[in-house]
């Protein structure tokens, strides 16, 4: 890719140029400021003029810091000046589309700067461990620096995983589980340690409810994840509001972010504006902390070098840019990061499933009833209007909820594309597959909630102590 973005400019929105043009007005004042070599200064002024003059020529407009695109008209080369009329919306917070078909990752990735998962990368894995890699071909479709990773296992050394959740309610949904049952795949496949941090400060910072309530809800969302199949032995589970007073070497690590990232940068990266508190503006260093190992000495031995690979959701990125951004500077290796797909909510891929909206979800703790009525009322179909229409023309599996939520769950491969090809032929209709989806849903969620009842409050606590792995560093 060039420096400047000039034919690729017309891929992104208006937002994700000006984003990246925020992000490195960032890099340039902080390169500035700690006095990098003259000759990375001037690369990156150079990507930085290449971006305002790419970003001019999208909107017509001037690029101004801190006043995003509004009222834009796109240029075109060829006729009249068209409106926007498709966009994609992603942060940590919030993710909607106006494409039925979902957020267009292609556009993503540039805006994030990944990169697409290479078949060779799912080949390599597969090489070092001879373990089926259609769970990481299914949920991981972007990534940075796994390469890295890989040589590491290659030459015996060890590395671990960290994944996290946002307890914002008591009961977690389907789509949260995608993290947590590719995660559990890539612990058992390479045997390594797994931290998993529970970010109910930030819940507390950015939701309508108490310091107790967010404690609360890690507790029970810990129940979940336990149940997902966890070993107690590899797995550490923590609080945020409990391990931060734990843990100096955490707060430590948080503490050296915090010096290293300007309230600028942060600003570029999430959108904090003046009137946001001053917990959500410190808080992406707490979001990093667990990416050095430095942080759980207790498990690691004090060792700063354990490398650390991070699978999430792709809309986190954000936070994990600024670290890997601000790694070297306090001495630690740059986190790498396996990015999975979102999982839309029942009524399309325009946005993700919410703990806030019941309908939009199936929660673990919905009845086999609740999940019946919720998926024949509410997932949104990709077939005709009629019966007729549907069988001459066929069904979108493109846009389909229930198809969507089959390529995550159904582990036939060959029965899920049989399923494409009936469904986009009209030879099966709307009705048919979301009674596949039902019937595979139903069992699934039925065998998570049994295990969930084994979950003892004992057993919570012994996978939340701060203690010693079955590793030896």
């Amino acid at each position: 890719m060039s420096d400047s973005l000039d034919c690729e400019a017309c891929s992104l929105t208006p937002l994700d140029l000006y984003e990246r043009l925020a992000a490195q007005g960032d890099k340039v004042r902080l390169l500035k400021t700690e006095k990098a070599s003259k000759d990375e200064t001037d690369e990156a002024v150079k990507l930085l003029l290449a971006l305002k003059t790419d970003y001019k020529k999208l909107t017509g407009q001037e690029y101004k810091a801190g006043s995003p695109p509004t009222d834009v008209t796109l240029v075109t080369n060829n006729g009249p000046a068209a409106t926007e009329e498709e966009y994609d919306f992603v942060d940590p917070w919030t993710v909607q589309t106006s494409n039925a078909k979902g957020v267009d990752y292609d556009k993503l990735i540039v805006k994030f700067l990944s990169m697409k998962l290479e078949s060779k990368l799912s080949f390599l894995v597969y090489e070092f461990t001879k373990q089926v890699t259609n769970v990481l071909l299914y949920m991981a479709l972007f990534f940075r620096d796994v390469h890295q990773i890989l040589d590491a296992y290659e030459n015996k050394k060890s590395f671990y995983l960290y994944t996290g959740r946002g307890p914002s309610s008591e009961a977690m949904h389907v789509g949260h589980l995608i993290p947590f049952i590719f995660t559990k795949w890539l612990q058992d496949v390479f045997d390594i340690p797994l931290v998993v941090q529970l970010t109910d400060d930030e819940k507390y910072l950015w939701k309508d409810i108490t310091p107790e309530e967010a404690y609360k809800y890690a507790i029970e969302n810990t129940k979940d994840i336990i149940a997902c199949g966890f070993d107690m032995s590899k797995t550490f589970i923590f609080s945020d509001l409990d391990y931060m007073g734990a843990s100096p070497g955490f707060y430590r690590n948080v503490v050296k972010v915090q010096k290293h990232v300007t309230f600028n940068q942060v600003k570029g990266i999430f959108g904090f504006t003046d009137s946001d508190c001053i917990g959500k503006i410190s808080f992406p260093a707490i979001q990093a902390a667990p990416s050095f190992s430095s942080s759980f000495p207790q498990i690691f031995n004090g060792r700063k070098d354990i490398p650390c690979l991070i699978p999430c959701a792709i809309d986190q990125d954000p936070y994990f840019r600024m670290t890997r951004d601000v790694a070297p500077r306090i001495g630690y290796s740059k986190p790498a990061l396996l990015h999975s797909t979102f999982f839309p909510a029942l009524q399309g891929a325009q946005t993700k499933m919410s703990a806030s909206d019941p309908n939009s979800s199936i929660f673990l703790t919905d009845t086999m009833k609740q999940i019946k009525t919720k998926i024949n009322k509410h997932a949104f179909s990709g077939g005709k209007d009629t019966i007729e229409d549907h069988r001459k023309y066929g069904g979108n599996c493109d846009v389909d909820v229930s198809f969507m939520y089959l390529t995550f769950f159904l582990e036939d491969d060959e029965k899920l594309e049989q399923i494409k090809q009936d469904y986009t032929s009209g030879a099966l209709l709307t009705g048919e597959l979301k009674k596949i989806l039902i019937e595979t849903l139903q069992p699934l969620i039925a065998a998570h909630q049994e295990r969930r009842k084994q979950v003892t409050e004992e057993t919570v606590k012994q996978f939340m102590t701060p203690r010693k792995l079955a590793f030896e560093f």
